[in-house]
This record gives structure tokens, C-alpha cells and sequence, in this order.
């Protein structure tokens, strides 16, 4: 055997062993790459170029713009979260669909996917979830692994549904890759893989899964009604008069999430904004959806005791500066697409000219508006939360990343790319094989390591091989997001678990938890099994978009 070959099992072997003992991820990668790269180097294994490389990844992550889109998704979740967004939805969706049996449930899951494609924050939604919903749950005499179950997987269509954090880092690891693999094909203007593709090819899957959740639910509802009771049922006139009184509430709850999806994601499928523009939009707009919510009696319960509130006059003003601020970007938004407001014009017209003025007055108001939000969110303590949970989580992912990237240059040195290669294109039965083979590692490291940990460590290593071999990109970077969002469903260490673990009452016990999981991992295995056999449910929609 050759030492280069002994020196990468060593690495690899080493990696996993530190990564069972709970020691940081991100130094783990990059310790171990340094202590296998200085013997490497001793060794005269591995060639210093190698090495040289790492300041230039460091600085290419730096200043790579998609990336900045990760840290201003984080806090539009985080403010959204923190603003009550969940609990209004919740509760309205509850008092919608809880007469019918396995109405609690299917509420979850349907606040489960609204939730992710506003926040995408899969830890905050199962713990709010988990303290608003399954104390109801069991008190109405839901099954405890139903419930549990229900809770966990909603709480993780976070990572599937856009916009998702876990599709954006996806699409930077599978970029590269592609655009390298299109290079040694001789592909002379090799396409970049966009964030807006992976999206839409995401969109049609996502929503998929939400109905196998739902369908799960009322088959339980059907086959065991006792799992999942209804509400006392509403009758006569009293009836009338409770659905009329759940509209108003339930609308309030619903519209801001939705109009802030539709203008982030419509904006990104559109061509219209980057990942990072539109972002920038959803971050700006979840600050002012949380400077109109903070002033409510429901968002300041939640607040520390030495926090202050804004009462009399100056919260009236400051209420109305918001609500000016919002409708102001609102028309900004729809603006540009009613008239031209590009400078330079040979002949403006009057109408452009007007729209550039109605647009710099609609600005000031907005700033205006956003400055009080900012206020109202700084003075309730909302502010301070969601950018000090922005940085750290942020923090986590970039330095998860720098690891990673020192981590592979070593495997590649080692000579681990042309290794993985080998092994894949042998493998009976070509493509498909190598997938099946490739589907099957993420899916067991899932028992073990995070989404990130998994995105960053085996993706930059397999997807090259898989793209020369004409696996297509949209196609394959679905599927690896299903499959790395079992990574939180899946025992022993699934982090949704440990999650609800954490919230949930001393009468559901944690096998009732993990108990209750496994059928919505078999619902996950059972979609990637059908998007593998039906690739066009994820590649139809951004072939559409892009014609």
C-alpha cells in the first residue's frame, strides 16, 4: 500500500474518531488536515502546493456574494421567530383545522412549511412548535409519537422548502464542482449552477413532501382515529359566529409571512434579485413585520423583565412610521415592474420622470420607517436577540467552512479525489449505481453528523465525480437536500430530536420520540426513492424558468 494511501485512511479514520467525541467540528477539520498535512509534508507525500492554496480558499469565501446571503436569511428567521409569527399561525391554524380529526397535525405540518419558507430556521420552529403545539396535542388525547413525530418533521421542511440556508450552501459547494467538471469535458464557457435553480428545482419536491405528511396524517386519522381526536365540535349559530372570529386573526397571521415569501422568492425564480439582494429584502422586511408586532401585547409577554417598552404618543408615532415604512417598500417593490426607473435615459417621459420622483419620496419613507422599526425592536430586546443568534450561527458556518476547506485540500493531496473517483466509476451499473452508492453514505453520516458538517466535508469530494459522470446538477443537489434533512429526523443524534427533547413535557418519554420519527423518515426515503425515478419533478420547473 502506498504511504499517500495509508496517510488518507489515517485521515479519514482520525476525522470520524474526533467528530464521536463531540470536539468542535470546525476545528476538528482543520486540526486534523493540519497534523496529517505537516506529516504529509515530512513525508514528501504531499507537495506544498497544496498547502499554498489555503489563503486563496479563505479569501475566495470571504468575499463570495452568495454567501452573504446565509447570514441575512439567518436573521429574517430569527426575527420572524421572534416576533410571534409562529405562534399567531399556530394558533390561528389550530382553531381552523382542529374540529376535524388529525386536525392539530395537519396544522403543524402546514405551519411547518409556511414557517420554513419564512424563516428556515429548523431549531426555532420544533421548539416553538413544541411549546405551543404538543402540550395541546396530548391534552386533547393525541397519540405522544404521533404528535412528537409531526412536530419534529414539520419543524425540519426548513432545510427542503425555499429559501433555505441549506440550499444556498449546497449550491456554493456545487458550483465549483460543476463548473470544473463542464471545464475537463472541454466545455469551453462552462455554466454556473444558480442559487435560483436549485430553488425552483427544490419548490415542486418540497411541497410534495408536505403532502406525504399530510397524507401520513389522515391515514392515522382514518385507520386509528383514537391516535388523533378531534376538538369538541361548534354547533348552530355559535358555529357561524366562531369561524367568522377565526378569519380576521387567521389572515393578520397569514398575509406578512406569505408576502414577504412571495417577495423574496418570487423576486430570486424571477431573475429579477440575486439570492443576496432579494435576502437583503427579506431581512429588511422581517424587521419591519417585527417592528409592527413588537408593539403588540403578545410580543412584549415574552420579554425580559429590564426591558423597556415604548408606551403613549411616541409608540403611536413610531406604530405609524412602521406601517408607512412597509406599505412604502411595498410599491417600491412593485414599482420598477409598472415603469422604468433605470438613470440615463435618452427620453424619460413624463411617467418615468414622476416615478423616479414618487420613488425617492416613497425611499425617504421607508428609511424613516425602518429607523422605527429598529427602535421598536431595540427597545423590546427583539433586536439585540435575533443579531446576536445571527452572529453566532453565522460565525458556526463560516468557520465550519474554512475548516473544511483546509480539510480538503489535504484529501485532494493525498490523492483522495482520484481515489473516490475510481471507486465510483467502477461501480457496476454507472451513474446510477454511483448515486445510489453516494445517497447511501449521506444518508448513514446523517445518524452521526450535521447538514452542514455533511454539505461541506462529502460534497465537495463526490459531486465533481458525479458531474463528469453526466449526473445533472438541479437533479442532484434536490436530492441531496432530502437526504441531508433526514440528517435531522434520524436517531440517535438527530438534532430535531434532542430539540423537542428539550421542550417537551416529562410525559412523552425520548423513545416516544424517536418512535415517532421513523415513519417520517420512511416518508423522506420514500420521496427520494420517487424523485430518483421521476428526476423531471426537479427539473421541469427550472427548465420552465429558464426558457
Amino acid at each position: 500500500m502506498a504511504l499517500s494511501t495509508l496517510l488518507l485512511m489515517l485521515l479519514v479514520v482520525a476525522l470520524f474518531a474526533w467528530l464521536m467525541t463531540g470536539f468542535p467540528v470546525a476545528f476538528t477539520l482543520a486540526g486534523t488536515a493540519l497534523v496529517f498535512g505537516a506529516i504529509g509534508l515530512a513525508s514528501g507525500v504531499l507537495e506544498p502546493g497544496f498547502i499554498d492554496l489555503f489563503p486563496n480558499r479563505i479569501y475566495g469565501i470571504v468575499r463570495n456574494e452568495l454567501l452573504l446571503a446565509v447570514p441575512m436569511f439567518i436573521a429574517m428567521g430569527t426575527m420572524l421567530e421572534r416576533s410571534k409569527v409562529a405562534e399567531d399561525l399556530l394558533e390561528s391554524m389550530g382553531r381552523l383545522f382542529g374540529s376535524l380529526r388529525g386536525g392539530l397535525g395537519l396544522s403543524v405540518t402546514l405551519v411547518g412549511a409556511l414557517l420554513a419558507a419564512s424563516t428556515g430556521i429548523v431549531g426555532a420552529t420544533v421548539v416553538t412548535m413544541g411549546l405551543l403545539s404538543l402540550p395541546t396535542m396530548l391534552k386533547r388525547g393525541y397519540d405522544p409519537r404521533l404528535a412528537a413525530g409531526s412536530i419534529t418533521a414539520a419543524g425540519t421542511l426548513g432545510q427542503i422548502i425555499p429559501p433555505s440556508i441549506v440550499l444556498i450552501l449546497l449550491t456554493d459547494q456545487l458550483n465549483g464542482a460543476y463548473q470544473s467538471a463542464q471545464r475537463e469535458l472541454n466545455v469551453l464557457s462552462p455554466e454556473p449552477l444558480s442559487v435560483g435553480a436549485l430553488f425552483a428545482g427544490a419548490l415542486v419536491p418540497g411541497l410534495g413532501l408536505v403532502a406525504l405528511y399530510m397524507l401520513y396524517q389522515v391515514a392515522m386519522a382514518v385507520l386509528r382515529p383514537a391516535s388523533s381526536p378531534a376538538l369538541p365540535p361548534v354547533v348552530g349559530e355559535a358555529a357561524d359566529a366562531r369561524f367568522m372570529a377565526m378569519v380576521g386573526p387567521l389572515l393578520r397571521a397569514l398575509l406578512p409571512p406569505v408576502v414577504l415569501i412571495v417577495a423574496v422568492l418570487g423576486s430570486i425564480l424571477a431573475g429579477v434579485a440575486t439570492p443576496t439582494e432579494a435576502a437583503a429584502v427579506g431581512a429588511v422586511g422581517a424587521i419591519l413585520l417585527g417592528g409592527l408586532r413588537s408593539g403588540s401585547d403578545a410580543a412584549d409577554t415574552d420579554t425580559d423583565a429590564d426591558t423597556e417598552t415604548d408606551t403613549g404618543p411616541r409608540a403611536a408615532w413610531t406604530l405609524r412610521a412602521v406601517r408607512w415604512g412597509l406599505g412604502a417598500l411595498v410599491v417600491l417593490l412593485a414599482l420598477p415592474f409598472a415603469v422604468d426607473l433605470r438613470q440615463g435615459l435618452a427620453d424619460p417621459g413624463p411617467l418615468s420622470l414622476v416615478a423616479f420622483s414618487a420613488a425617492l419620496v416613497l425611499t425617504a419613507v421607508f428609511v424613516v420607517g425602518l429607523a422605527a422599526a429598529l427602535w421598536r425592536t431595540f427597545r423590546t430586546g427583539v433586536l439585540g436577540e435575533v443579531l446576536r443568534s445571527t452572529v453566532r450561527i453565522s460565525t458556526m458556518i463560516y468557520t465550519i467552512l474554512i475548516g473544511a476547506a483546509l480539510f480538503s485540500l489535504v484529501f485532494r493531496g493525498f490523492g483522495g479525489d482520484a481515489l473516490i473517483e475510481q471507486a465510483l466509476s467502477g461501480l457496476p451499473g454507472g451513474p446510477a449505481a454511483a448515486v445510489v452508492v453516494v445517497m447511501l453514505v449521506m444518508f448513514c453520516l446523517g445518524f452521526f453528523l450535521d447538514f452542514i458538517e455533511i454539505t461541506f466535508i462529502v460534497v465537495p469530494i463526490v459531486a465533481p465525480v458525479l458531474f463528469l459522470m453526466g449526473v445533472d446538477p438541479v437533479w442532484l443537489g434536490v436530492m441531496m437536500a432530502i437526504n441531508l434533512q433526514t440528517s435531522f429526523l434520524t436517531p440517535p443524534f438527530g438534532f430535531a430530536l434532542f430539540y423537542l427533547r428539550g421542550v417537551a413535557p416529562d410525559q412523552v418519554a425520548t423513545r416516544d420520540i424517536y418512535l415517532g420519527a421513523v415513519p417520517f423518515v420512511a416518508i423522506q426515503v420514500a420521496a427520494l426513492a420517487l424523485l430518483a425515478l421521476v428526476p423531471d419533478l426537479a427539473t421541469a420547473l427550472p427548465d420552465l424558468l429558464a426558457r
